[in-house]
């Protein structure tokens, strides 16, 4: 049996939906509410246990508040087989929540309040050794800790374990960090905040790439939204185009990517045929509200 871990965020989304997205200083009337269980490490375990195939298991390490959220999220991961041992829930603590305004392009923007995500640590991780020691891959994001971050490539390093880094929420990233990342996958922002380069075509997400392989990661993908994706292999670099598809709501679809890519890695795909494959699974979350009650299962990519 293969072992993919995913470790990171897990969040309580309130989901705002409006014709367009207020301005500052601006009240508008919403047209639908509703509560939706997301956080970019949920997500991300959520689309690598569903995009996943029978010879591949899912654990993810989280840390989770003490309250009815946490229970809800435990019992909805249970379901779809994910490995929930190292999802924590922390005394007097709430679970993260965020609130995502949405409109009818399918755009949003987001504000998250970390809650017990904060408390995610490296004494987590040593207790989910072996874990670290087993997986084939790894994936992370950055709406936890940047020590806890640090700490968790560190240890995905030390075992052989290959890592995979989603740079998001954007942030600004020590060398420290980024010298453990085998594999990077940041949007057009976030590839910005890291690397100062504009991404607005080929060649300026070449540029941006090539950034990443100074500081010797090898590969480097760069998600374009409906235009694909970047990807460069050891400085060789392509864009991928992405199905086109009538998108109605974006959350969750860099996370579908993510866990989507992560799996066909370990299934022996190269970088090309896992970010096409990765491609496709987010196409397919785009058209779907919500977070992760819009992630595709394996099946479904084939219809």
């Amino acid at each position: 049996m293969s072992i993919l871990l995913v470790v990171g965020s897990a969040n309580a989304d309130h989901v705002l939906t409006f014709d367009k997205l207020p301005k500052a200083g601006q009240t508008l009337i919403c047209q639908q509410y509703r509560l939706e269980l997301g956080g970019k490490g949920a997500n991300q375990a959520v689309a690598a246990a569903r995009l996943r195939n029978k010879g591949q298991n899912i654990s993810f390490i989280s840390s989770l508040g003490d309250d009815a959220n946490a229970s809800m999220m435990r019992n909805a991961w249970a379901v779809d087989g994910i490995d929930i041992e190292g999802c924590y829930q922390i005394a007097n603590q709430s679970t993260g929540t965020a609130m995502i305004f949405v409109n009818q392009q399918g755009e949003n923007s987001i504000g998250v309040v970390p809650g017990a995500n904060a408390n995610l640590s490296s004494e987590h991780f040593q207790q989910q050794r072996a874990k670290f020691e087993q997986a084939n891959y790894m994936l992370i994001q950055l709406e936890t800790s940047l020590e806890s971050v640090q700490a968790a490539l560190q240890l995905a390093r030390q075992h052989q374990c290959i890592n995979i880094l989603n740079p998001a929420p954007a942030a600004v990233l020590s060398k420290e960090i980024l010298s453990l990342v085998d594999i990077i996958t940041p949007n057009e922002t976030e590839a910005f905040a890291l690397t100062g380069v504009e991404v607005i075509d080929q060649l300026s997400a070449s540029k941006a790439a090539d950034y990443f392989h100074q500081q010797g990661i090898d590969k480097v993908v760069i998600t374009l939204g409906s235009k694909g994706a970047y990807l460069s292999d050891q400085g060789k670099g392509q864009i991928i185009p992405a199905p086109i598809v009538n998108a109605i709501d974006t959350v969750a679809a860099g996370d579908t990517f993510n866990g989507a890519l992560m799996v066909a890695l370990d299934e022996g795909k190269n970088l090309q045929e896992a970010v096409i494959f990765a491609n496709k699974a987010s196409s397919i979350a785009v058209t779907r509200h919500g977070a992760q009650s819009s992630i595709p299962y394996r099946d479904q990519l084939n219809n």
